[in-house]
């Protein structure tokens, strides 16, 4: 008898156990969400963190208040975010390939691992383009020209050892070429470079180039399947070379949060990840979608983390 109430007594405590965890990701949120943004007012995290704002209220219904935390190249944020709140309610905004290559680089006062994303929600893939007035009217144009006189081709892009300079370099080694990187402080100055014909061409993302519009000549995305926006404009997969990526955007919580409320902050973004409405304000705004939850995070970051550590590699980032 004594062996039955006890056995009842612990299965009430995993009942109410379970319930409570329940109840915890069922009333998330309950306030307003601090989304904390790791770059400064304009670019393309933030301009993502807008087009959310409204549906954390259509599925949370609660509103966030996003907050700049600019400087070293998102480090100052990413260095704070496990001295935040571990309640659900700090949210912060991380980027791929820059959680993986700055700590290689330096002491940023974090490493990769101390990140504990809870979604990647979507990434602005790479993009080779050239001026309109372009005598490459094509990658293999662009690249029998490389091959012909090497180093003078020469390529713009978002600053050194970011997602268009690691494109540059893993491009040029599948194809067996050697350009020019020309590092600009933005995507912006960058594009800038290409339309006045200060390079010869450049690596931009796919809102870039949508930016650019009939004034630059696409030549080929790095995605799997061509953007909807961008239909006429190959993927590398479809010329030959295994080139996929750009930079990756995601939301991550204090390493200290519980792990039911991890849970739920992963569910809310993937409520909104999966709304039409919003999926076609990011494919028109040149953004394009993936969902990783909290379930699939070791494996893609496992993954990511090989690839951009080979390029790293490769390009002679100093380890430390």
């Amino acid at each position: 008898m004594k062996k039955r109430v006890g056995a009842a007594v612990a299965l009430a405590v995993v009942a109410c156990s379970c319930v409570s965890a329940g109840l915890a990701r069922a009333q998330y949120p309950e306030k307003t969400i601090t989304y904390v943004i790791a770059f400064a007012p304009g670019g393309e995290s933030d301009i993502s963190a807008r087009l959310q704002e409204p549906f954390f209220e259509k599925y949370g219904g609660e509103r966030v208040a996003i907050q700049y935390r600019a400087g070293a190249g998102g480090a100052a944020a990413w260095a704070q975010l496990n001295r935040m709140p571990a309640d659900g309610y700090t949210i912060v905004g991380t980027n791929i390939p820059h959680i993986i290559l700055q700590p290689l680089q330096r002491n940023v006062g974090y490493e990769t691992e101390d990140i504990d994303n809870v979604y990647w929600f979507h990434y602005t893939p790479n993009v080779l383009v050239v001026n309109a007035g372009s005598p490459y009217r094509s990658v293999d144009d662009l690249v029998a020209a490389a091959k012909k006189a090497p180093g003078t081709v020469t390529l713009s892009g978002s600053g050194t050892n970011g997602a268009n300079h690691l494109a540059q370099q893993r491009f040029d080694a599948l194809a067996g070429i050697t350009t020019t990187y020309v590092p600009f402080r933005g995507t912006g100055a960058a594009n800038t470079a290409i339309l006045g014909g200060q390079v010869a061409g450049g690596w931009t993302y796919t809102t870039g180039a949508m930016q650019l519009g009939d004034k630059a000549r696409a030549l080929a995305v790095a995605m799997e399947e061509r953007h909807p926006k961008l239909p006429d404009v190959p993927t590398f997969e479809e010329l030959g070379y295994d080139l996929v990526g750009g930079a990756y955007r995601g939301i991550a919580v204090p390493e200290s949060t519980p792990p039911n409320v991890k849970q739920a902050v992963s569910d809310l973004i993937g409520k909104i990840n999966q709304d039409p409405e919003f999926i076609r304000k990011m494919e028109d705004n040149g953004f394009a979608m993936i969902d990783v939850g909290l379930t699939e995070m070791p494996e893609f970051m496992e993954q990511m983390r090989k690839r951009y550590e080979a390029l790293a590699i490769q390009m002679g980032i100093k380890t430390r």
